[in-house]
């Protein structure tokens, strides 16, 4: 079996209303992709038709296969699919695509990434916020401020669900991921910073999407809590590399 350039991770939880167009915005990216690409859809403790739409969709895209997980929890699900996926680069998208599809060109610039992690912001020179009610904003800017603070200085947006990991970064960073849920994504850019990996910001074109799964106030609280756990676990050098 070849190796594909580029893996598509999709964590999707109770996502059957947005996942269908989702997929075919996917499908029409493949057919204008120059290079191999396997799609991925890590679906975990749904109880919708989410498993049942990728099964229908896995008939017309041979790329495409499921995963399903019986626990919930966005990092849980992005954990599982990079450590099954077989691409040199891998790419974990939200379900919603609030990215446009095609901007997964950005971060594949000459047929390769702009480094080993390179992920999408909304606050890099050049990014676009599209209809993203002020106090989403002002949350996210706030938490933002606690996360250069405490763990990753100079990192303007940890949080857009987009991100590209060389297939030697991301099977390096995810076997140390902790956590599962909303805060996992701070977690695996301490763990690639810790492991000395280089962390590239890319813009984009960021369109709000209603209906997020986070819940802002009870959520937030909890995602605060787990930066002093993330900060704990680096100090304890929980995310240093096993020796051989």
């Amino acid at each position: 079996m070849s190796t594909p350039f580029l893996s598509l991770i999709i964590p999707a939880h109770n996502e059957a209303e947005r996942l269908p167009a989702s997929l075919e915005a996917v499908h029409s990216f493949i057919s204008t992709f120059p290079f191999d690409m396997e799609v991925i859809v890590v679906e975990n403790n749904s109880h919708d038709a989410t498993a049942e739409i990728v099964r229908e969709w896995m008939q017309v895209m041979p790329q495409l296969r499921l995963i399903s997980l019986p626990q919930p929890g966005k990092g849980n699900a992005i954990r599982t699919g990079m450590l099954a996926a077989r691409g040199d680069y891998r790419f974990m998208a939200d379900a919603d695509f609030s990215m446009p599809v095609e901007e997964i060109r950005k971060f594949l610039p000459e047929d390769k990434p702009l480094a080993p992690v390179a992920i999408a912001s909304r606050e890099a020179p050049g990014s676009k916020r599209i209809g993203e009610p002020f106090y989403r904003h002002f949350i996210g800017r706030a938490y933002n401020m606690l996360v250069r603070l405490l763990l990753l200085p100079r990192l303007q947006d940890t949080q857009c669900g987009f991100k590209c990991f060389s297939a030697e970064a991301a099977a390096a960073i995810f076997p140390l991921q902790r956590l599962e849920g909303w805060s996992f994504d701070v977690e695996v850019l301490t763990i690639a910073r810790q492991l000395g990996f280089e962390i590239v910001e890319v813009p984009i074109t960021w369109v709000y999407q209603p209906g997020s799964r986070l819940h802002l106030i009870r959520d937030s609280f909890q995602m605060a809590k787990d930066l002093v756990a993330i900060r704990r676990a680096s100090k304890k050098g929980l995310y240093r590399a096993p020796k051989a």
